[in-house]
């Protein structure tokens, strides 16, 4: 089923000739109403009459969240305030958050990418789904309740935290659909197991999980455990939040919403736009946003562009799954290791828990890496030896992912801390040192 198919399989070459007008409109508005835009633009000798082809987007600077953070709160939206009916923002861990502004427009446009992606997600009027996204500033919640709209199925803003009585109405309400983090959703899996409920006793169909990076390995632990296809959702704040791109039932990449928002992947050291296929930095355009319209922004994001029509029947563009960010990398001893490679290779062990802590250290000037991840309760009743066996498997498995040695602890079952929101998996201690 597709919720837009006018949209969601248009001919390519029409696609293409509605997406360099409305980069024309976006560049216009832009420079025409963003001093941030006009200054850049000036700098650059770029007026929109210069977009010719989408090929030239590549003349235009791109925009960085350091941009977006320096305009706080306001001086990047290009209608005045009484038209902003929204706000949101960024988590603003790292310094001023970024601030999102939306018009009816805009949440008219997110109501429908949303849509699409439940849609993907197996969505239909008759759903229930169990939303456990934040709700507040962060897009999660909100985003998913609108789509939810929009679709006509029923919403539960239960909202994150509170795990036992998630169980407990994702038993009583009988939901049908679970959107939220993949960490939590294995959580949640975790908690229905010890209240001895199996995924034949709960309504689950699908799972739409994102706001942080998973493998695949992942997903078939997720769907085993939850008895649900499992499906990857992709958005971020300063584009318009989640609904950005959404996998289908395929499981083939992500489809961007790309009569919405354009789509390049560019070299992270070169900055210049790659062919199809070839992985890079996703840069994406906002092309129909009213409030804050967004040029070139650089998401750190790693991925890769697939064109072509997907077995579903949609022509929008696909993404692969995230791999990393390109400011997400460790360095360690000269090797660029991601996060998700050491995911993957404990996901091919059994006796593990899912849960995992990537701890990085530098003593005697040296770095060090090591993953702590629990042992299941059968192994660790079981003699040390065996442990040990088992640990050794473990760092094996990841020097043939990255290429590196790493010190390996397993731990007593439920004993690493879990996440009802985005995952810490990472703790990078070397500028403590």
């Amino acid at each position: 089923m597709v919720w837009n198919k006018k949209a969601e399989c248009m001919e390519i070459e029409e696609k293409k000739e509605l997406q360099l007008k409305l980069l024309k409109d976006t560049v216009k508005k832009a420079y025409d109403n963003v001093p941030f835009y006009k200054k850049r633009f000036d700098e650059a000798g770029i007026t929109h009459e210069d977009i010719q082809s989408l090929e030239d987007i590549e003349k235009l600077p791109f925009t960085t969240k350091t941009d977006l953070r320096d305009a706080y709160p306001f001086g990047m939206f290009a209608v005045p305030d009484d038209d902003i009916v929204e706000i949101h923002t960024s988590s603003g861990t790292t310094g001023k958050p970024t601030v999102s502004g939306y018009t009816e427009k805009d949440i008219e446009i997110w109501s429908e990418v949303v849509a699409r992606s439940i849609t993907m997600a197996l969505g239909t009027e008759g759903d229930k789904i169990q939303n456990c996204y934040g709700y507040g500033l962060f897009t999660g919640g909100l985003g998913i309740h609108y789509g939810s709209h929009k679709v006509g199925a029923t919403v539960i803003p239960i909202s994150a935290g509170n795990t036992k009585r998630q169980v407990e109405v994702m038993k009583d309400f009988q939901s049908t659909i679970l959107t939220c983090t993949p960490s939590y959703a294995l959580y949640l899996a975790e908690v229905l197991e010890k209240e001895g409920l199996n995924p034949e006793e709960i309504s689950l169909k699908s799972g739409i999980f994102g706001a942080e990076m998973w493998t695949e390995e992942m997903r078939e632990e997720l769907e085993r455990r939850l008895g649900i296809v499992a499906l990857n959702i992709y958005g971020l704040t300063e584009i318009i939040g989640p609904g950005v791109a959404q996998e289908c039932t395929a499981k083939a990449g992500l489809h961007i919403s790309d009569d919405h928002f354009y789509p390049e992947v560019i070299d992270v050291k070169t900055h210049q736009a790659l062919e199809e296929g070839k992985k890079g930095e996703l840069v994406l355009t906002t092309l129909t946003r009213e409030g804050m319209p967004i040029i070139r922004f650089r998401t750190k994001d790693i991925t890769a562009l697939r064109i072509g029509k997907c077995e579903c029947g949609r022509t929008l563009v696909r993404m692969d799954r995230i791999t990393g960010r390109s400011d997400d990398m460790l360095k360690i001893r000269g090797v660029m290791v991601f996060p998700s490679q050491i995911e993957r290779a404990l996901l091919k062990i059994d006796d593990l828990s899912p849960n995992y802590q990537i701890i990085v250290t530098r003593p005697k000037h040296l770095d060090e890496l090591e993953v702590r991840v629990e042992a299941s309760a059968e192994l660790f009743s079981d003699e040390m030896k065996k442990m040990e066996e088992v640990e050794a498997k473990i760092a094996n498995k990841i020097h043939k992912e990255i290429g590196l040695r790493v010190n390996v602890s397993l731990t007593e079952p439920e004993t690493l801390p879990r996440s009802e929101g985005k995952a810490v998996r990472v703790l990078d201690l070397r500028k403590f040192d």
